[in-house]
């Protein structure tokens, strides 16, 4: 059963910093990308970043809002990929989800993804 778990959100102040991880079990994280998206109240979920398979080059991409500040990364022998968030903003606030796509490349189209985590809270605030 594939399961995708996320974890290390919290309140934040802005400037401030959070790692994200993301467990995953039910399936060989080598072989496929892992997606974040986020969800702010009353917006759309949007792509914040993605990492491709590892036989793919683990290559990244990242949402322009969020280009330079949040870093991608997995570590297969864990079965974990995480995002470092650097320099949070309150327009940061939302909860954020990880998710995996049917395939290796790297993607942020939310239509792409087959399995997803139930989320963990972001908020940025003083």
């Amino acid at each position: 059963q594939v399961q995708l778990v996320e974890s290390g959100g919290g309140l934040v102040q802005p400037g401030g910093s959070l790692r994200l991880s993301c467990a995953t079990s039910g399936f060989t994280l080598d072989y496929y990308s892992i997606s974040w998206f986020r969800q702010a109240p009353g917006k759309e979920r949007e792509g914040v970043s993605c990492i491709s398979s590892s036989s793919s080059g683990g290559i990244t991409n990242y949402a322009d809002s969020v280009k330079g500040r949040f870093t991608i990364s997995r570590d297969n022998a864990k079965n974990t990929v995480y995002l470092q968030m650097n320099s949070l903003k309150p327009e940061d606030t939302a909860v954020y989800y990880c998710a995996r796509s049917w395939q290796a490349m790297c993607s942020m189209q939310p239509t792409l993804m087959t399995y997803w985590g139930k989320g963990t809270l972001v908020t940025v605030s003083s």
